[in-house]
């Protein structure tokens, strides 16, 4: 199930050029938050949204509950479940949590997108059910706008978030990507605590998911 919920913040991106990079004029302008204009050459660049993806890995335990105590919680669950996060081991954010997944590349879907960034991040593949394609196992559940600031400058994104549930699947079946995570953490909904997240696009995501209904 997609939730759609409205954006509380507005992205906006500063302006990257001081001079133009075709004829180096300092006449180049910024406008409308991403377009860039060069009145004596006419170089016209967007600076356009980027496509990411986040990945809501969710393991099923055999442990019963009737429901959560935590107000934020209010996803009655017939089988408690444990969530996957990731410890940022890199700046923006570093030591902060956040989910496996990332900017898509040029030339791929957002599905391929999300599968290669699984297997650099955690060198996991989501076993595909007979009957199944990529596509199936993946099942969008919300989507945001947020802004990544890295080295100076905010790049607007469009954030995807996935879920997929991966029974019997343990810490030790994850081999991170030292350079870019440095731990992953298994919880349950109850111990999540929403103000070590790297980004609030992704404490929205898991909030909405908590809040959707059983299938």
């Amino acid at each position: 199930m997609f939730a759609p919920v409205q954006n509380d913040f507005k992205n906006v991106s500063l302006p990257m050029f001081n001079f133009c990079p075709s004829c180096a004029s300092k006449n180049i302008t910024f406008n409308e938050g991403k377009l860039f204009r060069c009145p004596d050459c006419n170089f016209t660049f967007y600076h356009n949204i980027a496509a990411a993806t986040g990945c809501l890995i969710t393991v099923p335990s055999n442990e019963s509950v009737s429901h959560i105590e935590k107000p934020i919680v209010s996803r009655k669950t017939k089988w408690s479940e444990k969530f996957v996060f990731l410890i940022r081991g890199k700046e923006p954010a570093i030591g902060k949590l956040d989910l496996p997944g990332g900017f898509i590349d040029i030339g791929e879907g957002v599905i391929e997108g999300l599968f290669r960034e699984l297997k650099e991040e955690l060198n996991w593949t989501p076993p595909i059910p007979e009957g199944l394609s990529l596509t199936g196992i993946f099942k969008l559940f919300a989507s945001f706008s947020n802004v990544y600031h890295y080295k100076g400058i905010n790049y607007n994104t469009c954030d995807m978030y996935f879920h997929i549930s991966a029974p019997g699947l343990k810490p030790e079946d994850l081999r991170l990507e030292k350079s870019e995570i440095a731990g992953v953490l298994f919880l349950k909904p109850e111990d999540i605590d929403f103000s070590t997240f790297a980004f609030q696009s992704t404490v929205k995501a898991v909030k909405t998911y908590l809040e959707l209904p059983l299938n």
